[in-house]
């Protein structure tokens, strides 16, 4: 099973690189693309659980990082909720 990263830029300009262990990340998110704070968020919940649940059936447990990881999500999203029109881009994935 693949492990990708998917490096995003928050709305304050830091980027950060973020977890996936599968690959179906691709499958929910565009590299180039801007996405509101929101969208983002919810994006990344099913994104992440679909990934989890990839290892779920592939080896009979979900996997905690990207359950970690999606709490690194929910974190910054929450810090950045003030912020008018606050989006979120995702700018490459890293195999």
């Amino acid at each position: 099973m693949p492990v990708v990263q998917f490096e995003v830029v928050w709305p304050d300009g830091k980027t950060e690189a973020c977890y996936s262990p599968s690959s179906v990340i691709k499958e929910h998110f565009s590299a180039g693309k801007d996405y509101p704070l929101s969208e983002f968020l919810t994006t990344s919940e099913t994104a992440l659980n679909a990934a989890s649940n990839r290892v779920r059936e592939r080896f009979g447990y979900a996997c905690s990082s990207a359950m970690d990881q999606l709490s690194v999500i929910k974190t910054r999203c929450a810090s950045y909720q003030t912020t008018p029109n606050a989006s979120v881009k995702v700018t490459r994935f890293i195999d």
